[in-house]
């Protein structure tokens, strides 16, 4: 991550900023779907690998709306 922050400062802080904006979805398939895009988008401007970008990107947004469903919009 370090490594990215230096490469790539401005596109981190983005990612940082719109990760505050993401809503949850009303169901778990809603979910992963926002999260993958969000990690798919993450990873392409971090030039990662697409695919586990957005696995763990719908993995974290579903774990992050089920654990803690009063914080999602």
């Amino acid at each position: 991550m370090l490594g990215a922050i230096r490469k790539q400062p401005k596109a981190v802080f983005v990612i940082i900023a719109l990760s505050a904006l993401v809503a949850c979805g009303d169901t778990v398939v809603e979910q992963a779907a926002i999260g993958g895009v969000g990690g798919l988008g993450a990873s392409a401007i971090l030039d990662g690998n697409l695919a586990a970008g957005a696995v763990v990107g719908a993995a974290g947004n579903v774990a992050f709306c089920q654990t803690f469903p009063d914080r999602c919009n």
